[in-house]
């Protein structure tokens, strides 16, 4: 704990020196950008991110790939090459997730890596440059949705009172900020990315790039459950880093069959 405390205080001193000596920051800009070293500590001075132990480190592709033990949690980080090791104390910021992110050099799909421009090792920037130009965007207007599944959704019907994923799409503009419920099946749930859990709703109506709708809850589902979600519709979400969604219920509420 008290090395843990170290970590922190050097990690604010350094952002505080930054902040002294830094005031002329960049002018927004509507391009995209890589994440560099020199942006980190302000990000990291808006965002503090996580700190936690090292428990197993890799390189690859330009990357240093970290798992981190943050005491409530496991989670993936990736950065720029730097070096680290196992059982060092590190602090990360706030990154991107990128779920089912798939490493062609290891040969593994990692449930969800964040990506981060720095990483503090024992209190220690990880001084690095540009993201690999091999990078997925992490900026545009990006689209995360389930094209393809293996869940039979023959014989779905309509919740009572509700909307189909086809209805939710059609009128995506009357039904903006407004209560909807869908009955359908889980083609892809994804847990614990941005503090929420992610499921895709699909009933079979609706053409392609209109069948598939992305729901936020802090419900937990398995993928072919059947459910009926509860939400407030939300139209135009754009999170940024590539996550972009025409239509999406935020914190809605899940009832399995």
């Amino acid at each position: 704990m008290k090395q843990l405390m170290t970590i922190f205080c050097i990690a604010l001193f350094s952002l505080t020196l930054f902040a002294g000596c830094n005031e002329d920051k960049p002018a927004p800009t509507t391009e995209a950008a890589k994440p560099s070293a020199q942006a980190a500590p302000a990000a990291a001075e808006s965002a503090p991110g996580k700190t936690g132990k090292v428990l197993e480190t890799m390189d690859a592709a330009g990357y240093t790939y970290i798992q981190v033990d943050t005491g409530s949690e496991k989670i993936w980080v990736a950065a720029p090459q730097f070096a680290v090791k196992v059982d060092d104390d590190v602090v990360i910021p706030e990154g991107m997730p990128m779920p089912d992110y798939h490493s062609k050099t290891l040969d593994r799909t990692f449930d969800v890596v964040y990506f981060v421009p720095s990483v503090l090792v024992g209190g220690a920037e990880s001084l690095t440059g540009d993201m690999p130009a091999s990078h997925p965007p992490m900026t545009g207007g990006g689209k995360t949705v389930v094209e393809t599944t293996d869940v039979d959704l023959s014989g779905i019907t309509a919740a009572e009172g509700g909307q189909t994923v086809a209805d939710i799409f059609a009128k995506k503009a009357e039904l903006a900020g407004k209560p909807v419920k869908v009955r359908g099946k889980v083609v892809k749930f994804s847990p614990g990315i941005m503090g929420k859990n992610w499921i895709h709703l699909q009933d079979g109506t609706g053409e392609t790039g209109a069948n598939d709708l992305t729901v936020t809850t802090d419900a937990t589902a398995e993928k072919g459950d059947t459910v009926t979600i509860n939400g407030v519709l939300v139209i135009d979400k754009d999170f940024g880093y590539g996550y972009a969604y025409d239509v999406i219920v935020e914190d809605a509420e899940v009832a399995a069959e």
